[in-house]
């Protein structure tokens, strides 16, 4: 038997005993799921879809189902002796105030700051010449709706500071609205704007911004095709329909993903244009002659380049073209073509994040998941090194060209995020902002392994847990992944987590293949037909844990989410007998068909589609979740979370590999699906809905390991 002691407050015990655990996932009884009869067809193999229903989200059949899905899942947890003790020890740890870095805007000197419980952070600002305990509230998206389901987004200021433009997203869908104020009276300018995807907001001037979107789908704005980005132009105090296409008019070329910004002196509009989210094409365009074309830098998406800076004509890109791990190269706008790049940071055997501040380049290598910044001049001369608070993630090295201090923040799995000021000359760094929360780092800690995967690969793995845990393999173990899109998982500080641990449990973070801890090839090495590379590494994270006594199978749960969904249910599908509990969110889990849904074929990159080739269909088909959900296995008990406003990874994947589960699962381990009303992919949800929606997935995981209430 294992004891777990949680915080007095909590006044429970938890026990493991596992002859008793099964006392409500035995009683379930899952709505009925009907079968269809569609049938595709892709290189002479018939493939069926019984659950193609599913992905109507506008139908009344898939809205009473959710609703059938979602109170089975509820009475489960309900019955849960722990679930509330969960949910009140996430609200006292996560209840303490949250400071942004500030940053100056024209007069004003701004900040974001969230009480401890408040659904959304709030903007504050103060006057330059005024103290900080003098700020006032400029935005309060907290006001934007009742349930605090809608989030402030992008923000973007003129470069007086006299006006502001931002973006929101309600119910957690990535259609945005945008609506410009006065900064002074902080009265509303001009109509707002409808139906914006996927874009930031860069001004010209005071005029008129940038912004970028899709043409608005004629069926279901969550779930519809959209595969034609374009950037506009919008003059203020003019209708929305009279904006200006500034790329991506024509019908000939198609890009799923265009951007554009004004460079910080006004002078130049940058757009970068890509058919995925790996590689673009990258045009500038000089705004002083109101006749010129754009001119080309990149023609091909073979490589991710931007613009970091430039002075003048002269251009400083950011490249990983010839280049895996990035270098910054310069460049003159008469001849911006690779061929007459010249190496500014060369390329180093780690990967390279770079800023501006003041007048230096800061760059932020990655070396295994963790930061070590250097600072440069215009000359590329190493000015400094900066010492860094300890071994984690340091960013926002970052401020306008007149500025003398930047902020920068600091994290990792033990250390809550703290805010340092860094005096640009000097190099000096002192502490800013330092969280008050009811969490000890000193209880905890956190060191870094390297294992071996399938095919003799070294992966690096993050594991944290409270100090003094016997490694007898009985350890409630969360092993988290994503493993794609060339993303870096680097030790960060939640709330979520650092219950878990308190609790006894143990927190594990693999750095899989497909992500980009160690450059362009390693992000390479994860996708398409390589794809199986990344659940070889999960599953060797695993094999660790169990092995070095952390954990075992009885006491493993794995999470993630988006494409970590998929790696979830990958996982689960191929090594089953690997761990007892799987928590796949929002995840891509119908491998087949994910390009026909909302901007999914710009996933192609990293996933190729079904249509490619028959190779391809067959290895899209070897590994999708919804596919290789098999007949008479027991799968481990399984919480799919999703968001009925998901319109990135649209819910269906979710519905439909459920419905398999719930249809082909075996024995008594539980098969839920949790989904949030009023909620999208995950950005700007309300902080009372991850509370509860983290206390769900813990009580689930435990309950499910066997832990009880005595």
């Amino acid at each position: 038997m294992k004891k777990i002691m949680l915080p007095t407050l909590l006044a429970l015990t938890l026990i493991a005993c596992k002859e008793n655990s099964k006392e409500v996932s035995s009683n379930l009884e899952y709505p009925e799921t009907k079968k269809g009869e569609v049938v595709d067809t892709y290189f002479g193999t018939d493939v069926a879809d019984p659950y193609r229903w599913l992905e109507d989200d506008r139908s009344k059949e898939t809205e009473d189902w959710v609703k059938a899905q979602n109170k089975v899942t509820f009475d489960y947890l309900d019955k849960i002796p722990y679930r509330k003790d969960l949910e009140e020890r996430l609200k006292e740890l996560w209840n303490y105030e949250k400071v942004s870095a500030p940053f100056v805007r024209g007069d004003y000197t701004y900040f974001y700051k969230n009480d401890g419980l408040q659904n959304q952070s709030v903007l504050y600002r103060f006057k330059n010449d005024q103290d900080a305990d003098e700020a006032e509230v400029f935005l309060d998206p907290n006001t934007f709706s009742k349930e605090g389901t809608t989030s402030l987004d992008a923000l973007s200021f003129t470069e007086d500071g006299k006006l502001a433009a931002y973006t929101i997203s309600e119910g957690g869908s990535d259609w945005r609205k945008l609506i410009v104020l006065d900064t002074e009276t902080k009265e509303k300018v001009g109509d707002t704007l409808v139906d914006i995807k996927f874009s930031g907001v860069s001004w010209k001037g005071n005029e008129g911004f940038y912004y970028s979107s899709y043409d608005k789908p004629e069926g279901s704005e969550l779930s519809e095709k959209t595969d034609q980005h374009k950037l506009y132009y919008h003059k203020l105090d003019t209708p929305q329909q009279e904006d200006e296409v500034v790329f991506g008019a024509t019908d000939e070329e198609k890009h799923r993903y265009v951007s554009g910004y004004v460079t910080k002196d006004n002078n130049y509009l940058v757009v970068s244009a890509s058919i995925s989210t790996s590689g673009n094409k990258l045009f500038i365009k000089d705004l002083n002659k109101s006749e010129s074309d754009f001119i080309t830098i990149m023609a091909t998406d073979e490589s991710d380049t931007g613009i970091l800076d430039n002075e003048g004509s002269k251009l400083y890109l950011v490249t990983n073209l010839d280049a895996p791990n990035i270098r910054v190269v310069t460049a003159d706008i008469s001849n911006p073509t690779p061929e007459h790049w010249e190496d500014f940071i060369p390329e180093t055997e780690n990967v390279l994040n770079v800023s501006t501040a003041g007048k230096y380049f800061f760059a932020n290598y990655m070396i295994d998941a963790t930061s070590s910044v250097k600072q440069y001049d215009r000359d590329a001369k190493l000015v400094r090194e900066i010492e860094l608070p300890g071994v984690g993630t340091a960013s926002g090295f970052g401020a306008k060209k007149e500025e003398t201090e930047l902020y920068y923040s600091f994290a990792n799995y033990i250390t809550p995020g703290s805010i340092y000021k860094l005096d640009l000359e000097s190099g000096d760094s002192e502490l800013y902002y330092e969280p008050k929360i009811d969490f000890n780092s000193d209880n905890f800690e956190s060191k870094q392994v390297f294992y071996t995967s399938k095919d003799g690969t070294k992966v690096p793995m993050i594991i944290t847990y409270k100090k003094g845990i016997e490694l007898d393999g009985t350890n409630p173990t969360i092993l988290y992944g994503y493993g794609g899109f060339n993303i870096s998982l680097t030790p960060s500080f939640s709330v979520a987590n650092a219950v878990w641990m308190e609790n006894g449990g143990v927190y594990a973070v693999a750095n899989l293949r497909g992500g980009g801890e160690y450059g362009k090839e390693w992000h390479k090495a994860g996708t398409q037909l390589q794809k199986q590379n990344v659940f070889d590494d999960f599953i060797a994270a695993a094999e660790y844990l169990i092995d070095k006594g952390y954990t075992s199978s009885d006491y493993l749960a794995i999470n993630g989410g988006s494409n970590g969904g998929l790696l979830v249910g990958a996982t689960m599908t191929q090594r089953p007998d690997l761990m007892k509990v799987a928590l796949p969110a929002v995840g891509v889990l119908d491998m087949l068909r994910y390009h026909t849904f909302t901007a999914g074929a710009g996933w192609a990159y990293d996933y190729g589609t079904a249509e490619d080739s028959e190779e391809m269909f067959e290895y899209l088909k070897g590994y999708s979740p919804v596919h290789n959900v098999k007949e008479g296995v027991s799968y481990p008990a399984t919480m799919v979370t999703t968001g009925d406003h998901d319109d990135r990874v649209v819910p269906a994947h979710s519905f439909k590999f459920a419905a398999e589960l719930q249809d082909k699962q075996v024995g008594d381990n539980p098969v839920l699906i949790r989904i949030e009303v009023d909620a999208g992919h995950g950005a700007g949800t309300p902080v009372s809905k991850t509370i509860k929606q983290k206390a769900d997935e813990f009580a689930f995981a435990l309950y499910n390991m066997g832990i009880e209430k005595l």
